[in-house]
């Protein structure tokens, strides 16, 4: 019979680890691993000591020693998602918070805090804010969406493939999303480098973060009351007219959310994708021959490589189990995509292709699944296509080891993605893209793969000049059907 494993909740006893100045790689009070540090650079290697020592659900400590449970099974973070009778989003509930080991400059106290938000609300409250924003999100018109996204595509390559070389990262994967989500929102106006940047910068910590922060608020809060003195058909209106009756500073808050969290994900999620693409032969190979769409090929990068590590936090009702771990009330958790869409019980070989699989966990589940995942999926579905089809030879420009990668406990993204082509001429926005504008062989399908459509010869036009002297039209005989089975049976029997 195994001792029960120790609390992270409260906990300072040092005894039950090693002892100052002790070795242990990546260790503090009580023994418990640190996801910061020196030592969690590699936070995938770390989650895979934690489950080779703890199982599905782990003890960990956050920056300044915090304690949290870390859930790696896949299972688990289901469960945990998907049972608001257990487990909330609600910080004001986590007894760290409650006794002061979160003091109010903890770097990750911006993910943790309580917002009137539906991303942190609970019942009824849940229900009338989500509302408003599945409400908002169900007028957006997805195919009108998907021909933005492609004029997106095409202006932003227009951008360097005269170059013959570009960085993916920071000329594409940076762009794309908030170019398309401006227009969504009702902003294309504001799109822009400043806009892009601000919105990286909020995310990162820097010490530019807060002016960054308060440039993108004002920008919300414009849009917000422009659309409160006149709707038009756009997120940003459906929200503010929503039957919820949403307050000014709700509709302010939600659209940062929506903004920021779409604009993260999908930008990793491109680089993501085409970092895939372009490193993974096997990848290329059956894009171009027809083996795997770009869709599969997105959802299998979600498996691979979520667009977010971890999602901060869940908390504790009550007593309760998870993961054979007794939870105590109050005691906080990571909802962690990475790990779990790794869990060996559920992928016990890593290389197998999860080409339809839809189950992984990057746009979480139960009440706060991810309300926009269609439009990430399109944005990297659309953008990835027609960045394809416009410079097909694409190849990375470095070796696949010195890529760099920004990582975090969050989530970790690609610093740049340098790649080089033979230089191609810009084409109209408008038009769907092509390797050669003036010879359009490519169906609308938005697949790399496709089979050409023989083209189709025209009539010649009728003469006008002289309508007594055109004979008439020759009848145009029917084409043979084949005879049914047993019209030929009875010819075989009668030697026909």
């Amino acid at each position: 019979m195994t001792p029960e494993p120790h609390s992270p909740t409260g906990t300072d006893d040092t005894r039950l680890g090693p002892p100052p100045g002790c070795p242990a790689h990546g260790t503090g009070p009580g023994g418990l691993r640190r996801l910061y540090g020196p030592e969690a650079e590699d936070l995938g290697a770390v989650y895979e000591q934690l489950r080779a020592e703890h199982g599905a659900v782990a003890p960990a400590l956050l920056h300044q020693d915090v304690p949290i449970w870390v859930v790696l099974g896949h299972g688990e973070n289901l469960h945990m998602v998907s049972s608001p009778s257990q487990f909330c989003k609600d910080s004001r509930l986590w007894t760290s918070m409650l006794d002061g080991t979160v003091k109010p400059d903890h770097p990750l106290m911006p993910h943790f805090a309580w917002q009137p938000i539906c991303a942190h609300a609970e019942g009824d409250e849940h229900l009338r804010l989500r509302g408003a924003v599945t409400g908002a999100m169900s007028t957006i018109d997805h195919r009108g969406i998907r021909r933005h996204i492609n004029r997106a595509t095409q202006h932003l390559v227009n951008q360097f493939c005269e170059d013959g070389d570009a960085d993916l990262v920071a000329e594409f994967a940076e762009h794309l999303p908030m170019a398309v989500m401006c227009e969504i929102l009702g902003m294309p106006e504001e799109y822009g480098d400043r806009l892009v940047q601000a919105a990286r910068d909020c995310l990162k910590g820097s010490e530019t973060a807060i002016a960054s922060h308060g440039y993108l608020m004002e920008v919300l809060g414009r849009l917000a009351v422009r659309r409160r003195a006149q709707p038009q058909e756009d997120f940003t209106s459906h929200l503010v007219t929503h039957p919820a009756g949403l307050t000014d500073d709700e509709v302010r808050e939600h659209l940062r959310v929506v903004l920021l969290a779409s604009y993260e994900a999908t930008a990793n999620l491109l680089a993501n994708v085409l970092r895939m693409v372009l490193t993974e032969p096997g990848f290329r190979a059956q894009l171009n021959g027809g083996q795997m769409t770009v869709p599969e090929a997105v959802e299998q990068s979600l498996w691979d490589e979520p667009p977010f590590s971890t999602v901060f936090a869940y908390f504790a009702k009550q007593e309760t189990e998870l993961g054979g771990q007794r939870i105590h009330k109050g005691d906080g958790l990571l909802f962690a995509p990475a790990p779990g869409n790794v869990d060996p019980r559920v992928r016990p070989d890593l290389k197998a292709n999860m080409m339809g699989n839809r189950s992984h966990l990057a746009f979480s589940g139960g009440p706060h699944e991810c309300p926009g995942q269609d439009i990430g999926r399109a944005i990297a579905d659309v953008g990835v296509d027609a960045l394809l089809t416009r410079v097909p030879d694409i190849q990375l420009a470095c070796e696949e080891d010195e890529l760099r990668w920004r990582s975090s406990i969050g989530n970790r993204h690609l610093v740049e993605l340098p790649v080089r082509f033979t230089p191609k001429a810009q084409q109209d926005v408008a038009e769907q893209p092509a390797i050669n504008p003036a010879l359009r062989q490519r169906p609308n399908d938005w697949q790399v793969s496709f089979v050409p459509t023989p083209p189709t010869v025209p009539a010649p036009a009728a003469p006008v000049d002289e309508p007594t002297a055109v004979p008439a039209a020759a009848p145009v005989p029917e084409p043979a059907r084949r005879p049914g089975l047993f019209r030929r049976i009875l010819r075989w029997w009668h030697g026909e």
